[in-house]
């Protein structure tokens, strides 16, 4: 069974190691503010406004408790106290300076992305694979790749449209399930992944993904 996102703790909320610096924090914190915007890509059609505020409400305590120091050393003790967190895991948390990469990463590139869309559609509708591959009643990590590769996108691309981590785009397209993320956010990657390629019904193709025997007892 998933963890439902509000008994995740703060690391698991923000998708940090216990020993995440201040720097990451906020950044992780960032990013997760953008995925659950009403325009994200992620939060479309997958989470209600309700579900949205409650999660964003969520995360806000979570930043603000991790980025203060004695707050998060009273929550790390508590997390130690119940068994959570692992005490060898803790270690001194310094600043990091920001990265370049980081602040290109965040300003994004939104005018030739719309450009695109429109051939990317049509590229979508025109390529035989790619209609092969989605008329199945199952499409795996692999057929996503491969629709990926037809159209040229690279896997970074999608990473930076999407905000969703490299290593987890990674999983998805190598259907490798101990490397994906709860299935509370699984699900709205697949989505995010299938319209930033411009793949139609989203909904539908994400449950042939989802409902695939790969997740059985697993993460669906």
């Amino acid at each position: 069974m998933e963890k439902k996102f509000a008994k995740l703790n703060y690391y698991e909320m923000l998708d940090l190691k216990p020993d995440a610096t201040l720097f990451e924090i906020r950044h992780a914190y960032n990013v997760s503010l953008q995925l659950y915007q009403t325009d994200s890509l992620i939060s479309y059609s997958f989470f209600s406004p309700e579900e949205r505020k409650t999660i964003q409400d969520l995360l806000e305590k979570a930043y603000l408790t991790l980025i203060n120091e004695k707050k998060r050393q009273d929550y790390d003790e508590e997390l130690i106290r119940l068994g959570v967190l692992d005490e060898t895991a803790k270690k001194p948390v310094v600043k990091t300076p920001v990265s370049v990469f980081d602040i290109n990463r965040a300003q994004g590139k939104t005018g030739p992305i719309k450009n695109a869309t429109v051939a990317l559609r049509a590229k979508v509708i025109e390529n035989q694979v790619i209609s092969e591959i989605l008329s199945r009643e199952e499409v795996s990590g692999p057929d996503l790749q491969m629709i990926r590769k037809e159209l040229a996108v690279p896997l970074e691309h999608i990473a930076q449209e999407t905000k969703i981590r490299i290593d987890y785009l990674h999983g998805i397209e190598g259907d490798d399930v101990q490397a994906l993320p709860a299935t509370v956010f699984l699900k709205g990657f697949i989505k995010a992944y299938l319209k930033c390629l411009c793949l139609e019904p989203v909904d539908e193709i994400c449950r042939r993904y989802m409902n695939r025997s790969a997740f059985c007892g697993g993460k669906a």
